[in-house]
Parts: structure tokens; C-alpha cells; sequence
């Protein structure tokens, strides 16, 4: 099933991936999968998100999937949190489970909103790294408009775009300080970009499975 969720002009599509059967069982908030660069919602498998107790919805980000392709680009990783931010909103409240630049999008999302974020699990994906701060600036060539996804725009201005570590380091503190989990980050991937580094270091994180994420995340919440 698809919801259409408005963004300014742009229309996003949520996907709702798995319902909540077990009514025998108190139901967790919905988990929210986030894609990476160039990927839709029919990029996580089955596999990844079967184990959450509870409903599991995708959004695929503008651009991405079966979202509007705005004209003439400009896409930021502030951008794709304000998709995600449209899409939480909707939820209410949801645990984010995000792969690539999703990953990077669900930090600066749990920062925003860290009384909504009911906890991030960062996942391996495209995109998560960004470019690299000595990377000689230049001005993407692009495919003239399209109507298939990605946009050309998306994954020329997103792959290039430079990701500060202090910059995520400080949304990753605000969640850290403001949620009301006791660590609502967790690490479940084996890149480390410079800024994800900035943030274990920092918050003295650990990498975790999948599994004990969902554990730990998964409890119903009251905030």
C-alpha cells in the first residue's frame, strides 16, 4: 500500500511494507526505512525489517522511486530530512532504520526531532560518505530531465556533496541529549566515513547487530 504525502510540490511516496498482525502482542511504533543514493523503497529486503514487532513503513525521498523528479536539481541532505521529517509527522512517532545517505539524513533527523526519532539504526548503503572535504570542486553533468528515477540532479549533487563532521556531530548530540532513549543511535554497519567516526568517538558509541537494535528500540514508548 502507497500514501502520498505533500511536500511543498512535491509529492512522496510511503510505502507501507509489513502491517501489525500479532494482536496478542502490545504492537511497537512503526519502523521508518530510509534508502540510500539512487535506491527506492523496493531496495530493503524482506530480511532486514522482518524482524520488527510492529507496523514498517519506506518512504522513497524526492527524486527516488516513486516520488515527484523536481525540475533542475538541488538536492541536499537537508532536503531529504525534510521528506523524512513530512513523513514522521504522519507517523507520529516511528524508529528510524536507514541505510546509505538515508543513514546520514536519519542522524540529522533524530537531532531535529529527537521526542518523535524513537531511536536511528544506521545500516551499510550508497551514499553514506559524501565527498571527500579535499575533493577538487566542479559542476555536474547531467542527463536533461527525465521521468525515471533517480534523478540525474540527485545522484550528481548528493554524491558530491561534503558532509562536515562537526556538522552531524551536532545532531547526533542533540538527540543524544534530547531523546528519551538513553542512547537512541545505533551503530549496525561497517563503513566509517569521517563524520560517523566524529560520532562514535564522541558518543562513545558501539557497533551492534540488527537484532539487538530492534531490542532495543522496539519496546513501546510513552513520550
Amino acid at each position: 500500500m502507497i500514501e502520498y504525502l505533500q511536500h511543498g510540490r512535491i509529492r512522496l511516496a510511503l510505502h507501507q511494507l509489513k502491517t501489525f498482525a500479532e494482536k496478542a502482542l502490545p504492537a511497537a511504533h512503526p519502523l521508518l526505512m530510509l534508502h540510500g543514493l539512487g535506491e527506492s523503497s523496493g531496495t530493503h529486503a524482506e530480511a532486514t525489517f522482518s524482524g520488527w514487532p510492529g507496523p514498517v513503513y519506506a518512504l522513497d525521498f524526492t527524486g527516488h522511486g516513486v516520488s515527484t523528479i523536481p525540475r533542475g536539481g538541488g538536492y541536499s541532505s537537508e532536503a531529504l530530512m525534510a521528506d523524512a521529517d513530512i513523513a514522521l509527522a504522519h507517523l507520529g512517532q516511528a524508529t528510524l532504520c536507514a541505510r546509505g545517505l538515508g543513514a546520514y539524513v536519519g542522524v540529522l533527523l533524530a537531532g531535529a526531532r529527537p521526542e518523535q526519532v524513537l531511536g536511528t539504526i544506521l545500516l551499510d548503503g550508497p551514499g553514506l560518505a559524501g565527498a571527500c572535504p579535499m575533493s577538487t570542486p566542479y559542476i555536474p553533468a547531467v542527463q536533461p530531465q527525465s521521468a525515471s528515477a533517480p534523478d540525474s540532479f540527485a545522484l550528481a549533487e548528493l554524491a558530491t556533496e561534503h558532509r562536515p563532521p562537526p556538522y552531524a556531530l551536532h545532531f547526533a548530540r542533540l538527540a543524544a541529549e534530547h531523546s528519551p532513549l538513553d542512547e537512541p543511535i545505533a551503530i549496525c554497519l561497517r563503513e566509517d566515513p569521517a563524520w560517523l567516526r566524529e560520532v562514535r568517538e564522541r558518543l562513545q558509541l558501539s557497533s551492534i547487530t540488527l537484532d539487538a537494535a530492534f531490542e532495543r528500540f522496539s519496546r513501546p514508548k510513552a513520550v
